[in-house]
C-alpha cells in the first residue's frame, strides 16, 4: 500500500467481506480509531483528492506499518523470528510457552517457539469484535487447540503496537490465567516503549511520528 486512498480501498473490500473494525484495524496494522475513519470514508475512496488531502480532524496522528514483503514469505519470516526470539532469549532459562496474539501475532509466534523450544499458545484479543460501543464490555479468549497458560511463565508476540491496548489486555489476561509473562517482542512498535505493566517490551523497529505544533 503507497497511500491513505490504497488504505481506504483495502478497509472497504475488508469490511465488505464482513470483518469488525477492530478486525480491520488488525489486518491494516492501524488504530481502532483510524480504522473507523478508514470505513467511513470508504464511500469516497473514488474521490482522491478529497480522501488525501481532508481537513478532517475526527481521528489522531497514526502510522501505517506494511510488513507484507516479510509475511509472504517464509523464508523471510523464518529469519525475523529468530531474530525476534533472540530479543526474548535474555529473559528466563525455563519458559516453555510462547503466545501470540491473534491474528497476525499467532504464525509469528509459531516460528518464534520453534526458534526456542517452546509450546505455543494463541490469545484473540477483545478488539476483534469491537464494531461500535463500549469495548471494555467485550472479553478475549485463549484459544483451545493451542498450549494452556497453567501458571506458566511465558513470552508474548505479536505484530504491531499501535497504541499498546491490546499488548496490555494480553498480558492482564495471562495473569487473570495464573500465568506470568516475563516478555513481549513485536515487528514495530509505534509508540516507542520499554515496558507495559511491568513487563519488558521489545521490538526490531520502532516508528515514531515526530511533528511540531503550528
Amino acid at each position: 500500500m503507497k497511500n491513505v486512498d490504497d488504505l481506504i480501498e483495502s478497509a472497504s473490500d475488508l469490511a465488505e467481506r464482513g470483518l469488525s473494525k477492530g478486525e480491520i484495524a488488525d489486518e491494516l496494522n492501524v488504530s481502532r480509531e483510524t480504522a473507523s475513519w478508514l470505513v467511513e470514508r470508504s464511500g469516497t475512496a473514488t474521490q482522491p483528492s478529497k480522501s488525501t488531502t481532508s481537513s478532517d480532524t475526527s481521528r489522531s496522528a497514526d502510522i501505517h506499518v506494511d510488513w507484507s514483503a516479510i509475511g509472504r514469505d517464509s523464508q523471510r519470516m523464518g529469519y525475523v523470528a529468530s531474530a525476534m526470539a533472540d530479543l526474548l532469549a535474555k529473559h528466563g532459562e525455563d519458559v516453555d510457552l510462547t503466545i501470540g496474539i491473534e491474528k497476525a501475532g499467532g504464525p509469528i509466534a509459531a516460528l518464534v517457539a520453534h526458534e526456542l523450544e517452546t509450546d505455543l499458545g494463541t490469545y484473540t484479543p477483545a478488539k476483534h469484535q469491537w464494531e461500535e460501543g463500549d469495548i471494555d464490555k467485550l472479553g478475549g479468549t485463549f484459544s483451545r487447540n493451542f498450549a494452556t497458560i497453567r501458571g506458566r511463565e511465558c513470552y508474548i508476540v505479536d505484530d504491531t503496537i499501535t497504541s499498546g491496548t491490546t499488548m496490555k489486555e494480553t498480558i492482564d489476561a495471562i495473569r487473570k490465567e495464573g500465568g506470568e509473562p516475563l516478555a513481549c517482542v513485536v515487528l514495530a512498535d509505534k509508540q516507542g516503549v520499554d515496558e507495559l505493566e511491568g513487563v519488558p517490551v521489545y521490538s526490531l523497529l520502532q516508528v515514531i511520528s515526530v511533528g511540531t505544533e503550528e
